[in-house]
């Protein structure tokens, strides 16, 4: 039996909660399109996401540690596999699209720029006085403009849906064009586990790197007692003695995973249930986001970020790579900007045509991988003692 898109859009309606946002009413695409014969509208912008090169760049981002430090930590494309399937698995569990939920998540993470955050603070130092630079305006940026797939419109096209769980992604909203995400408060709730289940990710998975790296300590946890690590302590000692240090650092991961995803599916439900019925928009306009964690497990997670950020974020390997990494995209816009005859003619092109100067270096540099930009470095301020005579 074959299954068009119209039989999918029927499934949605009849199996998904009242909350969920469905393909069929969806609000749209920036420029219109005839619809796909077998996929939901949804679904097509999962598969343009995966199908971008942007999405494919993740591979060869920072995280944490610089991906030329180990082939074993976690890249952005690794990160983003990883919030994916925590945003899914609470996605299935409270009836929601599962296809819009993967396509944020997917997305979330497309404007990061080189070297990570270090990366996008050397961006934004350069763009302070030409409108700044930010990870997730980059990203609409990305969907909306600098993709290059398709003949009639620039950028992706996405629904308004995945376009909102973009902008809504992190702690600022971004007006979009016109003003357009402005209007409602609240993403929609697929929009909103996304946005919880990345800070789950990046949380318990940067910790199992740091452990892997050497500059955290398991053993330093008894003597620093921070309160995430109290909560958990005595559950996971008793399940990894006798573990060999990698395998008792996975499981400590996999403890705070299931803990926190667990915690969030039983307080979204029971949040919803309080203000049932709520149809989609009904959740953007709600005073406050409705998926979240429980106080206790809130703090826990509160004390983990805390953790992270004195201990391995702030530590001084990272700290050096980081001041490495803003010195070189700094080097690498300054020359640029000095001197926009050395970028490739396809970039120089843009200038004026599509966006001032510093904003199209801006995005030349923003979209390079790590090795790119470091290959950039080479190629503008390195001789190559081979081709002299």
């Amino acid at each position: 039996m074959i299954s068009n898109r119209a039989d999918l859009e029927a499934r949605e309606g009849q199996a998904l909660a009242s909350y969920a946002t469905l393909s069929a009413r969806s609000r749209g695409r920036r420029v219109p399109e005839t619809e796909d014969l077998f996929r939901t509208a949804f679904q097509r912008d999962r598969d343009r996401v995966i199908h971008s090169s942007a999405y494919r760049r993740l591979g060869n981002k920072t995280q944490v540690f610089v991906t030329m430090e180990g082939e074993y930590y976690r890249t952005r494309l690794t990160h983003t596999e990883e919030a994916t399937q925590i945003a899914l698995t609470v996605a299935r569990a409270l009836g929601l699209n599962l296809e819009l939920t993967e396509a944020i998540s997917r997305a979330h993470d497309l404007g990061h720029a080189p070297f990570g955050h270090a990366g996008e603070a050397a961006l934004q130092h350069c763009m302070v006085q030409d409108g700044g630079f930010e990870h997730n305006a980059q990203t609409l940026r990305i969907v909306d403009l600098l993709e290059r797939e398709y003949p009639d419109f620039p950028g992706l096209n996405l629904t308004w849906e995945v376009r909102e769980g973009i902008a809504k992604h992190g702690a600022h909203t971004l007006p979009g064009p016109d003003g357009e995400f402005l209007t409602m408060p609240q993403p929609g709730l697929e929009a909103q586990i996304t946005d919880v289940a990345d800070a789950i990710a990046y949380g318990c998975h940067d910790l199992d790197d740091g452990l892997a790296a050497g500059l955290l300590h398991w053993e330093s946890l008894d003597d620093l007692r921070p309160y995430w690590w109290q909560q958990v302590r005595d559950t996971v000692l008793a399940q990894t003695v006798g573990l060999q240090p990698d395998l008792a650092r996975r499981l400590l991961k996999r403890h705070l995973v299931n803990l926190l995803v667990s915690d969030l599916i039983t307080v979204t439900a029971t949040e919803l249930a309080a203000v049932a019925p709520l149809d989609s928009d009904a959740i953007r306009q709600h005073e406050r986001p409705l998926a979240g964690f429980s106080p206790a497990v809130q703090a826990l997670r509160d004390s983990l970020h805390a953790f992270l950020t004195t201990h391995l974020y702030l530590h001084y390997h990272v700290e050096t790579m980081w001041q490495k990494a803003q010195r070189l995209i700094n080097d690498l816009f300054t020359t640029l900007d000095g001197g926009v005859n050395q970028l490739p003619p396809a970039i120089q092109a843009r200038i004026d045509k599509e966006a001032p100067q510093r904003r199209v270096i801006c995005d030349y540099i923003a979209e390079m991988t790590d090795r790119k930009a470091v290959q950039e470095h080479r190629r503008l301020f390195q001789f190559d003692l081979q081709v002299l005579p």
